[in-house]
């Protein structure tokens, strides 16, 4: 596996790239969010339950992404943010990198959400409850972020929209088969939690592009051949960016999402 395991390290605290992480480590890929990146940050610092670390890590920006989660973490010297580097281009390698850099150092569950999303307060508190009530792998409720613009109207469409892709995955003739020991469940990338040790043994999210494969629904597959302890829980609630939907339509994009029907020229919407 390539990745920038050595990265820099958080200097306002002294934690280098091999201290231990916290009992739940949570992966940030980012390329190129200057813009929200911040804001992310600011919804884990917020959180309820603190006891976590924050693995950012940079997939080949060029603009002022890694500055500012550098800068967050000297503001926030309670927190431990990591900050790693991952030139392989693609969601699926950069979130691989920060999930498996806390499976390998100590972390007892990993979570991972996205440099344009928001947790609600209680995301971390609600992720350690599920895992408490036995579940292994967490897929949260992903709804439309509510400060870019979107009415009302298209909120409801775009909550309608997610309801029936997720129906759409269990009738998926790709998601069938008389290996898996459940029924496919739709798992979002920027809102999931998955303890480390079924991340290793399944493999984890394949190192690929979002161009290519949908990481999530890669991992989501291959952990039903390994447990059937995964559920959705609506009250694992994150916010997440609707510029896809704004740049391409919500026709087009639920059409990207359905195994890539609608090939785009620009993928990496900013």
């Amino acid at each position: 596996m390539s990745g920038g395991l050595s990265g820099p390290v958080n200097s306002s605290t002294g934690l280098s790239s091999t201290t231990a992480t916290r009992p739940l480590s949570i992966a940030v890929p980012a390329l190129n969010e200057e813009k929200l990146i911040r804001q992310t940050l600011e919804s884990l610092a917020a959180q309820q339950y603190k006891d976590f670390t924050v693995v950012v890590v940079d997939n080949g920006s060029t603009d002022r992404s890694c500055e500012i989660a550098a800068a967050f973490a000297a503001e926030h010297p309670g927190m431990d943010i990591r900050l790693l580097h991952e030139s392989q281009k693609g969601t699926g390698a950069a979130a691989d990198t920060g999930m498996r850099f806390g499976a390998r150092h100590g972390a007892t569950w990993l979570a991972r959400t996205d440099a344009d999303c928001l947790a609600a307060p209680d995301w971390t508190e609600r992720i350690v409850a599920a895992f408490g009530e036995g579940l292994e792998l967490v897929a949260g409720q992903l709804l439309p972020r509510e400060d870019e613009g979107i009415t009302a109207g298209e909120r409801r469409m775009m909550l309608l929209a997610v309801e029936v892709a997720s129906l759409f995955g269990r009738i998926r003739p790709g998601n069938k088969g008389k290996d898996y020991l459940g029924p496919y469940q739709m798992l979002p990338g920027c809102n999931m939690a998955i303890t480390a040790e079924l991340y290793l043994r399944s493999g984890g999210f394949p190192r690929s592009r979002i161009e290519d494969l949908h990481e999530d629904r890669a991992l989501s597959n291959r952990v039903r051949k390994l447990s059937r302890a995964y559920a959705l829980r609506r009250d694992v609630v994150v916010y997440g960016s609707s510029r896809r939907v704004k740049a391409w339509g919500l026709k087009n994009t639920l059409a990207w999402y359905a195994d890539h029907r609608y090939k785009p020229e620009v993928v990496d919407i900013r």
